[in-house]
C-alpha cells in the first residue's frame, strides 16, 4: 500500500500540472478576445478622425496564394478576402513599365484642362507619371476601367469642391476614358461615346460638368464650391467696415446640395480657398444663422463648415445606396524651404519623416463628428491623401501651367498648387477605386 501510494503521488502533480496549464492557456485566450474586442469597440469610436483607415480589397495570403507587395492584383474577381488597411501607410515606387504607366496617354485624352497638361505646355521630363502608391501592409487592385465602368454603369460619381477636386475629376475622366471602344480614327467616336450632357467645354467653370459615358449610362460630374458651404450676401445692419463683401454661411451647406444628395458616389475636397489671404481678398465674414461672428478665427470656421458637412450626410444622404468620401487636403508646395517650392523639383521625397505637416494646419485633420443614428454605414468615409501628396512636390505644374508659346518669363507665376496630369491625381483614384469596389462589388 505504502509503495502503491507512492507511485500515485508523482501521477496526481502531473495531473494537477496539466489542468493548470489548461486553466492558465484559457485565461490567456480570454484575455486576447477581450483586448481584441477592446481594439474593435476604440477603433469604432475613432473612425470618425483622419485616420487614413479605409477597407481595401487584397488576396487572402495563404500557402496556396501568396502575391508580391509590389505587384497590383489584376483581376478583381481573384480577390478573396477584405480587411482594414491604411492605405496610405505607404511609399511612391517608381514604376517604368510603359503598360502600367502612365494610366492613359494625355495627348489622347480631351478632358485634361491646359493648365494641367504639363508635358505638352513644354516639361522636359516625364518622371512625375512614372511613380505609384504602394501601401506597406495592403494590395491594392490594379485599376481596371472597364470594371469601374461596370459597376458605376446607371450610376452617378460625383465630384465637390475647388479647382484641385477639378484636378482629380480630369483624371478620372482620363482614367475611365481609355476603356471605351474606338473605331476609325477614334476622336468622333469617343466623343460621341463620352459628352458633356449640356454641351459644355471643360474649362475653368463656375458651375457644374457632367460627362456622360453612353454606353454604360453613367455620369462623372463636378460641382464647383470651394468651400462646400453656402457663399451668400451679409445680412442687413451688417457690423463690417469694409465696402461691398461676402459672407461664408459656415452653417449651410451650398445651395446645390440637393443634385448631389442622391449621388451614388460623392467625393467632397477643401480646404485652398480656407486661407487668410483669400478669404481678406474676397472680404468674407463668417456667419451661423442670421449672426456674423467677427472674432472666429480659420480654424474653428473650417471645423465648422465640416460639422455642417457631417450633418448634412447623416441627414440627406441614404447610406444604403450612397458611399459619401471626404479627400483631404492636397498641400501646395509654395514656400522656398525644404519642404517647399516645386519649380526645379523632379523627383519624389522619398523619406516621409522629412515631411512636416504642421505646414497646413487646421487643414490635415479636421474632427467628423459621428453618425447621430450610430450605424457605421451612415459615417462620411476618408480618404487621406495630405502626407503622400506632400511628398510630391515634383507632380505640381510649376511654370509648364500654359502652351509654351503663351509663356512670358517675366511674368510666370510657378503653379505649385495643382497638379500635372497623368500624375498625382491618379494615385488618389486608384484608391478611390478601391473603395469604390469594397462598397458596390
Amino acid at each position: 500500500m505504502e509503495m502503491a501510494s507512492a507511485r500515485s503521488r508523482p501521477a496526481a502533480r502531473a495531473r494537477q500540472a496539466s489542468d493548470q496549464i489548461v486553466a492558465w492557456a484559457a485565461c490567456v485566450l480570454v484575455s486576447a478576445l477581450s483586448l481584441l474586442l477592446l481594439v474593435a469597440v476604440s477603433s469604432g469610436f475613432g473612425a470618425a478622425r483622419l485616420t487614413g483607415e479605409i477597407s481595401v480589397l487584397v488576396r487572402t495570403t495563404t500557402a496556396a496564394t501568396t502575391t508580391s507587395s509590389s505587384d497590383a492584383v489584376d483581376d478583381v474577381a481573384v480577390v478573396a478576402a477584405a480587411e482594414h488597411c491604411d492605405v496610405v501607410d505607404g511609399e511612391w515606387v517608381r514604376d517604368d513599365d510603359d503598360e502600367r504607366r502612365p494610366l492613359y496617354e494625355p495627348r489622347r485624352c480631351p478632358f485634361v484642362d491646359e493648365g494641367f497638361r504639363c508635358r505638352e505646355n513644354g516639361r522636359p521630363d516625364d518622371a512625375f507619371a512614372k511613380w505609384r502608391w504602394q501601401p506597406r501592409h495592403c494590395t491594392l487592385p490594379r485599376f481596371d476601367a472597364k470594371n469601374l465602368l461596370e459597376t458605376l454603369r446607371n450610376r452617378r460619381l460625383v465630384f465637390v469642391g475647388d479647382s484641385i477636386g477639378r484636378n482629380q475629376w480630369e483624371s478620372m475622366l482620363c482614367m475611365l476614358a481609355t476603356a471605351v471602344a474606338f473605331a476609325g480614327d477614334g476622336d468622333g467616336d469617343k466623343a460621341a461615346s463620352i459628352y458633356e450632357v449640356n454641351g459644355s467645354p471643360i474649362t475653368k467653370h463656375e458651375g457644374a460638368l457632367s460627362f456622360r459615358f453612353r454606353d454604360y449610362n453613367c455620369t462623372v460630374e463636378h460641382y464647383r464650391s470651394p468651400y462646400l458651404v453656402r457663399r451668400g450676401r451679409p445680412p442687413p445692419r451688417r457690423a463690417h467696415r469694409g465696402a461691398a463683401c461676402s459672407t461664408l454661411q459656415l452653417d449651410a451647406m451650398d445651395a446645390r446640395a440637393h443634385r448631389w444628395k442622391d449621388a451614388d458616389v460623392v467625393v467632397f475636397n477643401t480646404g485652398h480657398w480656407w486661407s487668410r489671404e483669400r478669404l481678406l481678398q474676397l472680404r468674407c465674414n463668417f456667419q451661423v444663422g442670421k449672426k456674423l461672428i467677427l472674432n472666429m478665427s480659420i480654424e474653428a470656421a473650417y471645423q465648422r463648415a465640416m460639422n455642417t458637412l457631417t450633418s448634412w450626410v447623416h441627414r440627406e444622404v441614404n447610406p444604403h445606396k450612397s458611399l459619401v468620401i471626404f479627400r483631404t487636403y492636397s498641400p501646395a508646395h509654395t514656400r522656398a524651404s525644404s519642404n517647399g517650392g516645386c519649380a526645379k523639383e523632379t523627383t519624389p521625397e522619398l523619406n516621409s519623416s522629412r515631411i512636416s505637416l504642421h505646414r497646413w494646419p487646421g487643414m490635415v485633420n479636421p474632427a467628423f463628428e459621428p453618425s447621430r443614428s450610430g450605424t457605421a454605414a451612415a459615417k462620411l468615409r476618408v480618404l487621406n491623401v495630405t502626407l503622400m501628396t506632400a511628398q510630391r512636390r515634383d507632380g505640381h505644374p510649376s511654370v509648364f501651367n500654359v502652351a509654351a508659346a503663351a509663356r512670358s518669363p517675366a511674368r510666370q507665376r510657378a503653379d505649385c498648387s495643382h497638379w500635372c496630369l497623368p500624375g498625382v491625381p491618379d494615385a488618389w483614384n486608384e484608391l478611390l477605386y478601391a473603395m469604390i469596389l469594397k462598397r458596390f462589388s
